[in-house]
């Protein structure tokens, strides 16, 4: 978790603590707040000490309970202020993967130049359904999330739809080690292959692959995606991070260039494209 990220926590948990003390009704202990709301204590502290980030229902309840309702919209200014850079799966997927595939669409479409690594799966912007369809499933199972795989399907389709408007620019290197990934069946992955030879050459898509028997200026981390010089959203386990600081989007942006210098890009590209695609027997 980000030190940044982890700080905000724990200055909500102090205001949290504050209202708790200093109720109008009187100072209130955390057992006797955790038996107004009906919580274990070991929530309340948990609070405290910004070791759990509430919800909106937690804040809400919270400030009702220590006789201060209003104080509500501040405490939910400061949650929404620091959950803005990093966004838990566990929040996000709460209602499934389209709305999550919704809010992408809406970053893209408000972009026009996309500079993106993917290290762990074929981008989603250049995605078959069928191979979607199983990351969606996996992700699903995974984080324990509602299954609401097609409707998610579509609406990562639709994003694609980006890549047919002029002006738009999608700058992609994928590991070697991507291509190779089973995470769908082998006459899928093939068609996925087979999709990305076809979009080698688009005037809208500047597709490289770090080989691996290539040389790498880096050690290989998570995937992410630089949206206009204006965002940057990186992929992990528990959350995407959403970082829109001019020094960290330059950063990400060194990143994409150092490894750019070791991809492969056009003809040679489809080559490493096609050398794998060959080795799939379906």
């Amino acid at each position: 978790m980000s030190t940044d990220y982890q700080r905000a926590r724990e200055e909500l948990g102090r205001k949290l603590r504050e209202l708790r003390v200093d109720s109008p009704e009187g100072r209130l202990t955390g057992v006797q707040l955790a038996q107004r709301l009906g919580w274990p204590q070991s929530k309340v502290s948990k609070l405290e000490n910004g070791r759990q980030t509430p919800t909106d229902d937690d804040l809400r309840a919270w400030a009702e309970a220590v006789g201060q309702p209003a104080v509500f919209a501040e405490l939910r200014a400061r949650l929404r202020g620091f959950e803005s850079q990093i966004r838990s799966w566990r929040r996000q997927l709460a209602a499934g993967h389209a709305p999550v595939q919704e809010t992408w669409n809406t970053l893209v479409s408000n972009s026009t130049t996309q500079h993106a690594l993917s290290t762990a799966a074929v981008s989603g912007m250049l995605q078959t359904a069928d191979y979607a369809r199983h990351v969606f499933e996996r992700h699903a199972k995974l984080q324990q999330s509602p299954r609401d795989t097609e409707a998610a399907v579509r609406a990562r389709l639709k994003r694609q739809e980006w890549l047919y408007r002029p002006g738009k620019r999608l700058n992609l290197l994928m590991s070697e080690s991507v291509l190779w990934g089973r995470i769908c069946p082998p006459d899928i992955l093939a068609t996925q292959l087979d999709r990305l030879l076809g979009v080698v050459g688009m005037d809208t898509v500047n597709l490289g692959i770090l080989p691996l028997d290539g040389p790498l200026p880096l050690t290989m981390g998570n995937s992410f995606n630089v949206l206009d010089e204006r965002l940057v959203v990186v992929e992990d386990w528990h959350a995407e991070l959403w970082l829109d600081d001019a020094e960290t989007i330059a950063l990400y942006r060194r990143v994409w260039d150092t490894f750019a210098e070791s991809a492969v890009f056009g003809a040679d590209a489809q080559q490493v494209i096609a050398r794998v695609r060959r080795s799939i027997k379906v």
